[in-house]
């Protein structure tokens, strides 16, 4: 039988694995409630500590405190974290692991849903997590205007453009020690992706390799929200980030294939 090679968005046996995921997490509630405490943690560290020890910074010809500008910042990171946990250490578990994947493979669901839906799934967690980060910013003044609504649909964005990331780099892994690889790329991207200071203080060349980087994007994109700076540049971020989710996806899915189906 013929199967697709790429995920059609909006397939309805995707839809099963999401709720397959849902049903194992029910009963592990404790885990999705401990996520809230995240935002909360981070924000009141940076606006009780960090925010008065660094001071206010430059932002596109306003001068703002460091709490508004890390914020964004912390949101993009988070919704990254949590997508690469969900879409590469899970994955790796049910894939290479507990073969959760062969018995899914037994029902009608094709290797392609398997893969969307695990992207779906992160999806999901990422909506709930982000809204309480943006409730906190909000309530502890770290959002600069009312447009930081917006930064919820662009969180999930993050989410999406990572998730496929990662659930692509998951199906190169061989064993628990490639997981070193990742930390090894993350970290970097956390440091050094303007999350903790504008890009315009890092030595020119390092700024320009900088400004390819996903998390610089979504950070960017989450701080125009938040901070009501609106343009051009704000499509091409959406642009940016959407074309990757895309590349990603398609390697998962042929990756997918090759694994699950040879």
């Amino acid at each position: 039988m013929l199967t697709r090679s790429f995920p059609m968005i909006g397939s309805r046996r995707s839809l099963r694995v999401l709720e397959r995921n849902a049903m194992i997490y029910r009963a592990q509630w404790v885990m999705l409630v401990s996520g809230f405490f995240e935002p909360l943690f981070y924000l009141l560290s940076i606006g009780i500590g960090l925010n008065k020890l660094v001071g206010p910074l430059p932002e596109h010809g306003r001068i703002i405190s460091y709490a508004l500008f890390v914020a964004p910042g912390m949101l993009a990171t988070s919704a990254m974290n949590g997508a690469m946990i969900d879409s590469i250490f899970n994955t790796f578990f049910r894939l290479k692991i507990s073969h959760s994947y062969d018995a899914l493979l037994a029902t009608p669901l094709e290797v392609t849903d398997i893969a969307l839906g695990e992207v779906l799934w992160a999806l999901s967690r990422a909506t709930v997590y982000s809204a309480s980060f943006i409730i906190c910013m909000a309530a502890l003044g770290d959002a600069g205007s009312a447009w930081v609504i917006l930064c919820w649909p662009g969180a999930i964005l993050t989410s999406l453009t990572f998730s496929c990331i990662g659930l692509a780099a998951c199906t190169y892994m061989r064993t628990w020690q490639d997981f070193d690889l990742v930390t090894l790329v993350q970290l970097p991207l956390f440091l050094f992706s303007g999350t903790f200071f504008p890009i315009s203080s890092y030595p020119h060349w390092l700024g320009a390799i900088v400004s390819f980087s996903p998390l610089y994007q979504s950070a960017a994109l989450l701080r125009g929200f938040s901070l009501d700076q609106f343009g051009l540049i704000m499509f091409m971020r959406i642009g940016y980030l959407l074309a990757i989710a895309v590349l990603g996806l398609y390697i998962a899915s042929r990756r997918f294939q090759k694994i699950l189906a040879p």
